[in-house]
């Protein structure tokens, strides 16, 4: 089963996202590349067996196209076990010493409907992260899913994570979830009530060809003092794109109806609605995105999207066939789905 439908990839090497093998690489968020191999691919949600995904060659493969970070949770099952052999492994260890990739994990959600964000256990699932993934620090730790529970009662495990940052566990402290509006409230919190700013924001479905929210809430997260924002899953969660969509995906049955006929009106023009999209979000958005590959394939269509997604000529391809999409999509343009408490959305500072 595989999450992601991407170009044909290219015959020749691949061209290099960014610099791999440079002891500068992690020292800062400014080092993020543009693409980041997403970890919820090594979890049972997106593949029925991820023992059997090829971990060890799918990021060596991202290393070597300079796609030096990987984004994983203690949520995603088996996903951190999986990272951290293949990090370990004396092969991939030689080749890529720690200080030239970002290991970027999660904390606070324990299954779908668990979530602990006390100092206690997010310290201990940090703990917990960093045996998995073989390291003595991460790169990036996120607040995972925070509009589940009352926003209030997250503040606890953020200054956690923040007091992890002083000891030198963690780099940089960030909140990830699906409502735009709540992470933006989310981080206002955090500098009114912790005085501190958060340092990096992952929101998924939030910017794609469907849904452009993300992008226009930019301004807020950088005044509440955010350093990075990023762009998860910009096929969103295996909505864009000629198939169906996963039986989890939560958009509306009008939204998938819309979404089908899209994809129908675009292979009429032999373009593949998910190769479209993936260069649109890639196109648009000025940041670092998060892709999940279950195979060499994949990696090497991913990295291929991001490069046609520079070409003028293919944009100027694209254009008109994206304006037909947002017609056909219609009042389904940046339409959302809930996640989470509805109180969160109402949150008034």
């Amino acid at each position: 089963m595989s999450y992601v439908q991407l170009p044909t990839p290219p015959a020749e090497p691949l061209r290099m996202l960014g610099a791999v093998g440079s002891s500068e690489n992690t020292a800062s968020l400014d080092g993020l590349p543009p693409l980041i191999l997403g970890g919820a691919q090594f979890n049972y949600q997106y593949n029925d067996d991820p023992y059997r995904l090829p971990a060890k060659d799918i990021i060596r493969h991202c290393f070597e196209a300079g796609v030096c970070a990987i984004d994983t949770s203690a949520y995603y099952g088996p996903s951190e076990i999986l990272i951290g052999e293949v990090l370990a492994d004396p092969e991939i260890a030689a080749l890529y010493p720690r200080e030239t990739y970002y290991i970027i994990t999660k904390a606070g959600r324990i299954a779908e409907s668990t979530f602990d964000y006390s100092p206690l256990w997010m310290r201990q699932s940090v703990e917990r992260s960093l045996k998995r993934l073989h390291t003595d620090y991460l790169d990036v730790v996120y607040a995972h899913d925070v509009e589940f529970l009352p926003l209030d009662d997250t503040l606890p495990g953020i200054a956690e994570l923040f007091k992890m940052k002083e000891e030198g566990i963690i780099r940089n402290v960030g909140i990830s979830g699906y409502p735009v509006q709540v992470l933006v409230t989310l981080a206002k919190l955090v500098r009114l009530k912790l005085g501190k700013t958060i340092d990096i924001v992952l929101s998924y479905s939030n910017f794609t060809l469907q849904n452009r929210r993300l992008k226009s809430s930019l301004d807020e997260f950088y005044a509440a003092g955010v350093k990075k924002v990023l762009n998860g899953s910009p096929l969103s969660m295996s909505l864009l794109r000629s198939q169906p969509p996963h039986t989890f995906h939560p958009a509306s049955s009008e939204l998938k109806r819309r979404v089908a006929l899209a994809a129908r009106h675009t292979a009429s023009k032999n373009v593949e609605l998910a190769d479209l999209s993936m260069r649109y979000a890639l196109r648009n958005w000025n940041g670092t995105t998060v892709v999940g590959w279950s195979s060499l394939y994949e990696v090497n269509a991913g990295v291929q999207a991001y490069w046609e997604s520079q070409n003028k000529e293919i944009t100027a391809e694209d254009e008109e066939l994206v304006r037909e999409v947002h017609e056909i999509l219609g009042d389904g343009l940046d339409e959302v789905w809930s996640s989470g408490l509805k109180e969160n959305c109402e949150y008034i500072l």
